[in-house]
């Protein structure tokens, strides 16, 4: 086990959002030289170049590739099916009604085209056919990770290096070293969970990190808390790893071990699979410290953690 770890206090919090915006990693490059020639399809597009092809596939409301079905207007005007719904059936270039019209000769011009991931800046490199390079990108391993901040709905996407900073920055989620902690959590009228977010702690261990969430909210009818951990990073590197939760007080303990889930799984999916250690209101307030009536006015836990590199 790596040395470090310590003891930290944290009262009941609510979200945060950061008031940011990170462009879009749609723009694709233009003149790639991995493109095929493009064909001519019917004599009815004759480009000139790849770039040219290349932006006839490019929706104009939201600048993104088009892929089947490819809608079009009386006049030959272009947009994706995404945006189609959007613009309640008016071309939004010449403002004729768009009827249903599907562009086929556009999509037969796409079949010719090889394009690199659209995170080739970020690493990737691969190249694909047109129509499996979407497929490709919603795995690609170099996409961007979303925000591990729960209850925000942020949308900041990056690497690691990045939220890490995001997270300390915006949300000011506190950063701890070491494997081993004991978390005191700090609940104010424990009778009400009103699904609330209580907070987020990072840890460095192993060189990387792990978000340690601890939640109150109404499973069904029954109030309960739950802590559990995620791996900034992906599945195959989450399951490296393990880890222990425990709570306890007054000659009782409840223990959890579990594999940390990678951040590509949402908070909410993890939280919805209840995999991390569940305490239910009832005996949350056995664990708390203090008196019976202390115990009803505000709730303490002590939550002891472990992280380990399985060999």
């Amino acid at each position: 086990m790596a040395p470090g770890g310590g003891t930290y206090e944290a009262a009941e919090s609510r979200p945060a959002f950061a008031d940011k915006d990170m462009a879009s990693i749609s723009v694709e490059l233009r003149s790639s030289p991995f493109r095929k020639s493009a064909s001519s399809a019917g004599g009815l597009y004759r480009a000139r170049s790849n770039s040219e092809v290349h932006e006839l596939l490019e929706c104009p409301v939201c600048m993104n590739l088009m892929y089947p079905p490819i809608h079009q207007c009386p006049n030959g005007h272009t947009l994706c099916a995404d945006c189609k719904a959007k613009v309640h059936n008016c071309c939004p270039t010449c403002r004729h009604e768009l009827g249903n019209i599907r562009c086929l000769a556009l999509e037969k011009v796409a079949e010719s085209l090889e394009l690199p991931c659209r995170y080739q800046n970020l690493g990737c490199h691969d190249i694909f056919p047109y129509f499996s390079k979407l497929r490709h990108e919603q795995n690609c391993g170099f996409r961007p990770y979303s925000c591990p901040y729960a209850g925000s709905e942020c949308d900041m996407t990056g690497d690691i290096p990045f939220l890490v900073t995001h997270l300390k920055d915006d949300h000011k989620v506190d950063m701890h070293d070491g494997c081993t902690f004991n978390h005191r959590y700090v609940k104010s009228n424990p009778q009400e969970v009103e699904n609330a977010t209580w907070m987020l702690t990072v840890f460095n261990c192993y060189g990387r990190q792990f978000c340690l969430h601890f939640e109150a909210f109404q499973l069904g009818t029954t109030p309960v808390y739950m802590a559990f951990l995620r791996f900034m990073g992906d599945d195959c590197e989450a399951k490296k790893f393990s880890y222990t939760l425990e709570v306890g007080n007054n000659g009782r303990k409840l223990t959890w071990q579990g594999v940390p889930r990678s951040i590509r799984d949402s908070h909410k999916r993890v939280r919805d699979s209840l995999d991390g250690l569940i305490i239910p209101r009832n005996l949350a307030l056995f664990f708390s410290t203090g008196t019976s009536s202390e115990r009803q006015q505000e709730l303490k836990l002590k939550v002891a953690g472990r992280i380990w590199k399985e060999q």
